[in-house]
């Protein structure tokens, strides 16, 4: 079995030397030339521009002065991975700095005086096909990612100025992002739009139901469900999901894919249902069998390998120890991690790349989007295989 404690310490001391500040794909509206011409971020000219950023090989933001920040997402990634760490060698370190950056999150959530809850999003105006999302407006994935950071670290330290806010954030969840339209329910991405995201909804539903579970909530439990058969009964019959319902959205990819799956064991499991096993067990055979190769190459996309991401990696990880749970499961995510390092790491740099396209590689350093991923992936498996040696000596006893 591989040892991954070498990758993660690597990736941890360079977030580490750098204040876990760094730059993201969908960064470039930071870029300082909009402080001169800030309409320019709305529209085709904004979302060309981040585009640019995101797929250009040549890293252009030190040229555009888009600067290095910590990203709330990025930073409950890394505090997930600490905690994996801690757990797995009880060392101290690993828990003082998960607690620190914690304490930096709290003073990071979207404004109170707005929102009402506790809620996160993006330190970067964000220019996507479907709507612009100015700095700081709280999103659903960000939130839930940094709810869970949060409620994991109260569960080691048993504080309450960190259970509060991640439970918290199920009310800005529901009270804000909980949509009944189009003859959908469902939870939204962000809060004023409408477009429907399997991901996002699920997500959202998992994180509700966990709180209704804490908080013995009936109202919350029952939302969750409907969001969750919402999904569940736009399911392709083969078990895929598209991404979402817009025209631009009809693709099928690995790590979205992963995401619903884990959401919905997640949602299970809290509610102690087995209403939607099967639904999990197709998308688990469509995952398995259309999203992977035999040489343990993470396919982006159904119908295609490339690009090449760390992000697919990382969250194969999460969806087959977690969703799948058997040995075999196990040896794949081993396989799958294997190829990664070997076609997707840079010894020289002692971190991973961003994505390798066919006919050309994307180096570019990401926290957010492909470290913190890492760490917190890798972290996750070595303790998983920790556990795993531990039982199998106290079944030969």
């Amino acid at each position: 079995m591989i040892d991954l404690f070498n990758y993660t310490s690597f990736i941890l001391k360079k977030g580490q030397e750098n204040s876990y500040a760094g730059q993201d794909p969908f960064d470039g509206l930071n870029s300082k030339l909009f402080e001169l011409f800030p309409r320019f971020k709305q529209g085709v000219l904004g979302l060309a521009w981040v585009q640019l950023h995101k797929r250009s090989a040549i890293n252009l933001r030190a040229l555009c002065g888009v600067p290095k920040k910590r990203n709330p997402k990025g930073i409950g990634l890394f505090i997930l991975g600490l905690l994996e760490d801690y757990k797995a060698t009880n060392e101290q370190t690993y828990l003082d700095e998960a607690i620190e950056l914690a304490d930096w999150l709290l003073t990071q959530q979207s404004d109170k005086t707005i929102w009402q809850h506790s809620c996160w999003g993006y330190h970067f105006d964000w220019n996507a096909r479907a709507f612009f999302v100015p700095k700081g407006k709280p999103n659903v994935i960000t939130t839930i990612y940094v709810a869970q950071a949060l409620y994991a670290l109260s569960e080691v330290t048993n504080e309450s100025k960190y259970l509060g806010p991640a439970i918290d954030s199920a009310h800005f969840i529901v009270k804000t992002l909980y949509k009944e339209c189009d003859g959908r329910q469902f939870f939204g991405y962000i809060p004023g739009e409408t477009a429907f995201v399997h991901n996002a909804s699920l997500w959202g539903a998992a994180w509700v139901a966990k709180v209704a579970v804490l908080t013995n909530n009936q109202h919350y439990k029952q939302l969750a469900l409907n969001a969750a058969r919402q999904s569940v009964s736009e399911q392709g019959v083969d078990g895929s999901w598209v991404y979402g319902a817009r025209h631009h959205h009809q693709f099928i990819d690995g790590f979205h894919t992963g995401y619903n799956l884990e959401a919905l064991r997640l949602l299970s499991n809290e509610l102690q249902t087995d209403e939607f096993e099967c639904s999990i067990a197709k998308g688990f055979t469509y995952y398995k069998t259309h999203l992977f190769e035999q040489d343990g190459t993470a396919k982006y996309y159904n119908n295609n390998r490339y690009p090449l991401d760390m992000h697919s990696v990382s969250q194969a990880v999460f969806t087959l120890l977690k969703v799948g749970k058997t040995p075999g499961d196990f040896a794949m995510a081993e396989k799958v991690i294997n190829h990664a390092i070997k076609t997707l790491y840079m010894p020289d740099k002692q971190r991973f790349i961003y994505q390798k396209n066919k006919y050309f590689t994307n180096k570019v350093d990401y926290v957010r989007w492909t470290q913190a991923w890492v760490y917190y992936s890798f972290a996750y498996f070595n303790r998983q295989k920790i556990n795993s040696a531990k039982s199998a000596v106290i079944e030969q006893l």
